[in-house]
């Protein structure tokens, strides 16, 4: 199996850059979304460092299924981010009005803090720093 661990890792890098042009233009569901993507694409590399790939889009249970002992405050980041998946994106999600009536700074501070510790965790493993 080839290792995309760097292209994984740099697509991460570049959805959390989009997360936080979001956040600063207050675009905050696009800003969620794109730290949920910033840490799929991180456990991506991590599953691809160990030549592992899984299909999917849970962080917890891509986590999960990486066979290390994942840290209590990466999981609870897993799991605030997963939340954001589809409701970030979807008006059909809420029984009326667009993600945008829904989240606010505080929900993308949360988020973009998340994506941040989870690629900055993954970074650490795949370069020996951690």
């Amino acid at each position: 199996m080839v290792s995309r661990v760097d292209d994984w890792l740099r697509q991460a890098e570049r959805n959390l850059r989009s997360a936080e042009i979001n956040y600063q233009n207050e675009l905050y569901e696009e800003a969620c979304y794109e730290s949920q993507q910033t840490a799929a694409k991180a456990v991506k590399a991590l599953l691809s460092y160990f030549h592992k790939e899984l299909r999917g889009h849970s962080i917890t249970f891509l986590l999960q299924s990486s066979s290390i002992q994942i840290p209590s405050e990466i999981l609870k980041c897993a799991q605030e981010l997963d939340k954001h998946y589809i409701p970030s994106r979807y008006p059909d999600a809420y029984d009326q009005g667009a993600p945008a009536d829904y989240y606010n700074k505080d929900d993308a501070d949360r988020c973009l803090n998340c994506g941040k510790r989870i690629l900055s965790w993954v970074e650490g493993i795949v370069r020996g720093t951690v």
